[in-house]
């Protein structure tokens, strides 16, 4: 999506309506951004992100009725359009490894900047991915046992990219270069990458692709 040339609609949700005037306000001054919609919980999101179809859905997790993991979980299953961004309070394993199984694509905390959240609701609306610094520590965290059997759930086509040019030995910094994407976003990937073969580093992560047939000799599945 071209930040430059289109706006991104966004949905938030959070029970808190102070929360959401605050991000309302924020969003409208800010160019390039419109709010479409608010809801209260994820029951009610799932209805506006079916009539409205925004680019990004700001996801809040702790909410009644029906909390944001949930949602997550059943926007995915409906295939209902939307990219979810995850903004709270919490960073705990219990909310953030549910979250990001469920299929969210950012998972940020609520003392993000302003800036930080801007650019991530555009990374969302892109399809890229950014994770708040304490978050992805804490998905590394969980990354501790080698490969013993196949992925559960499979590399998705930029975050096989980003393994190959690994494998070549591309730097982060060069792997962002050829694939035209943020450094922070190859990041991002390569977490992703860990979480999903189950290591906690470069070195494995390439091993395992190899031992998993995602990567050949030549660098090439």
């Amino acid at each position: 999506m071209d930040e430059d040339a289109t706006t991104i609609r966004v949905l938030l949700v959070d029970d808190h309506p102070v929360v959401r005037d605050g991000l309302r306000g924020m969003f409208a001054a800010a160019p390039g951004f419109e709010v479409v919609g608010e809801a209260g919980d994820g029951a009610e999101a799932l209805v506006l992100v079916a009539a409205l179809r925004p680019d990004v859905v700001l996801m809040d997790l702790r909410m009644p009725r029906m909390d944001g993991v949930t949602a997550i979980r059943e926007l995915a299953e409906r295939g209902l359009p939307g990219r979810v961004l995850v903004l709270t309070t919490y960073d705990t394993d219990a909310d953030v490894l549910p979250a990001v199984r469920a299929g969210a694509t950012g998972y940020l905390l609520k003392d993000a900047a302003r800036e930080d959240l801007f650019h991530a609701v555009r990374e969302a609306a892109r399809g890229a991915s950014v994770i708040a610094p304490t978050v992805a520590a804490k998905l590394l965290g969980q990354v501790r046992e080698p490969v013993r059997e196949p992925a559960r759930e499979p590399l998705s086509p930029r975050e096989l990219e980003v393994l190959e040019l690994v494998a070549a030995g591309s730097t982060n910094r060069e792997a962002a270069a050829r694939l035209f994407i943020s450094e922070a976003t190859v990041k991002t990937h390569l977490i992703h990458v860990y979480a999903k073969l189950g290591v906690k580093d470069r070195a494995s992560a390439v091993a395992a692709g190899f031992n998993l047939g995602l990567l050949t000799p030549s660098g090439r599945p």
